[in-house]
């Protein structure tokens, strides 16, 4: 057997395989002898079928797996060895040239097109500047979360006249150009909550409503075009939303409003547990301390996000482009052409950061320990379980459910990729130099519309 490589450039190379028959024979004859043994075929008792019967009746199907077997191991046999970092997968190169008898006594030639991962180096420094945004809660942030929460343990009224922050319970019909009811239309019925409506003119003459009244919008204007909520008030696809030109009236059916609960010792026992807090005061320096710890979290989420493009940005390398969309295409049959354009280029940006990300790691030595992986998952089950309570699981309970989530081997390496890929976050942040700015919560949420 002989394997070589031949270099195009810099980032793609063709591995030839030359395989004689002394390479395949004794792994075929080792496959026909073993099919011998399991084989039930009329005429012969069970481990008895002579191998001769055997190779006459699938002994090129045999001799095409074993083939195909030596080549998938000596390939990536030729590829530890060599240290060869490829990018996706070796691609079989067609030669039309070339037919083989398959008769057990065929030399054969395999060509595979390989994609080399680039070479390069990281110079980060101090120089490099990334800023971390220090957000400062305004009393309006403030005041908006505890509305939130006394709502979501409030109760729900149905007042005669609709006001700020109601629900519409709402028939919708669409118009035709000279205003009546469009036959065969859009029509629905459903929930319309005031403070969702982007245009103040509009949203403002929803408010002051009752039972049957009438009203004349544009469903478009109320919401700037958002195909979403169009799509979600009328129950249509976005992209029939999108295409909406035409006035709807609206007809109340009901007015619902949730009225905030009263901030009683009841109340404070349900969100923070009994006796954690036991007056107004000290229900707003809770909530404080609730959302200034989720704007840290913003905070992080967005100088991580920052680290990331950054990185992306400065570390400059090629990557064999025209392999890897051969290559995507080739083990996603369904990827069209626009689709493969498309979403290339996002690709190409996570494939470089993942090869960013592999040189970190692998120039300073960081590893990745049970622990690290242990703890991050902890902490996303912990999360997961403050959506629906407040309280905390108890620390034991939390470990079981965490080892139960490991075991799992998909949430385990995809555990273990985000762990690697903060311990890589991690260590850009400490070679570089974050800047801190203040800023406001209004400032910062602009920041991400951007």
């Amino acid at each position: 057997m002989n394997i070589s490589q031949e270099k195009k450039d810099n980032l793609n190379a063709v591995i030839t395989i030359n395989i004689n028959p002394e390479d395949y024979q004794p792994r075929v004859d080792k496959a026909i002898k073993d099919h011998a043994k399991k084989a039930k075929l009329p005429g012969f008792r069970p481990g008895m079928v002579p191998p001769a019967h055997i190779k006459k009746m699938y002994g090129k199907s045999i001799l095409v797996d074993e083939i195909n077997n030596l080549l998938s191991d000596t390939l990536n046999n030729y590829l530890n060895e060599q240290q060869i970092e490829v990018l996706g997968q070796p691609l079989p190169k067609m030669d039309d040239d070339k037919e083989y008898n398959w008769d057990f006594a065929d030399q054969f030639e395999f060509n595979y097109e390989v994609g080399l991962a680039p070479d390069f180096t990281l110079d980060f420094s101090s120089k490099d500047k990334v800023t971390q945004y220090d957000i400062t809660v305004d009393e309006q942030t403030l005041a908006a979360r505890m509305k939130n929460l006394r709502r979501s343990y409030g109760k729900m009224t149905n007042p005669d006249v609709s006001a700020d922050d109601d629900v519409l319970y709402a028939e919708l019909q669409q118009l035709s150009p000279d205003g009546s009811v469009f036959e065969g239309g859009i029509s629905n019925t459903g929930s319309i909550r005031l403070d969702q409506v982007q245009d103040e003119k509009i949203k403002q003459s929803l408010i002051g409503l009752k039972k049957e009244d009438e009203l004349v919008f544009d469903v478009q204007k109320a919401y700037k075009n958002d195909a979403a909520r169009v799509a979600a008030i009328l129950n249509i696809s976005e992209a029939d939303a999108a295409e909406v030109r035409s006035d709807f009236k609206l007809t109340v059916k009901n007015v619902n409003r949730l009225e905030e609960a009263d901030l009683t010792q009841e109340f404070f026992d349900k969100l923070f547990g009994e006796g954690a807090v036991t007056s107004e005061e000290e229900f707003k320096a809770k909530v404080a301390e609730e959302v200034n710890m989720m704007m840290a979290q913003d905070s992080d989420r967005k100088l991580q996000n920052d680290i990331y493009a950054f990185a992306v940005n400065k570390v400059d390398f090629e990557l064999p482009d025209e392999f890897l969309k051969r290559w995507l295409k080739a083990t996603n049959e369904k990827l069209n052409e626009e689709e493969l354009q498309g979403g290339y280029a996002d690709f190409a940006k996570g494939l470089k950061w993942t090869l960013i990300g592999n040189k970190v790691i692998k120039d300073n030595n960081i590893q990745v320990k049970y622990e690290d992986v242990f703890q991050m998952a902890k902490q996303r089950l912990d999360a997961q379980f403050r959506m629906y309570s407040p309280q905390p699981l108890p620390e034991e309970q939390l470990a079981q459910y965490t080892v139960q989530y490991l075991q799992n081997k998909e949430n385990a390496n995809r555990i273990f990729d985000e762990v690697k890929g903060q311990k890589v976050i991690d260590y850009i942040g400490s070679v570089i130099t974050i800047e801190h700015k203040p800023i406001s919560s209004d400032e910062f949420a602009k920041l991400g519309a951007e």
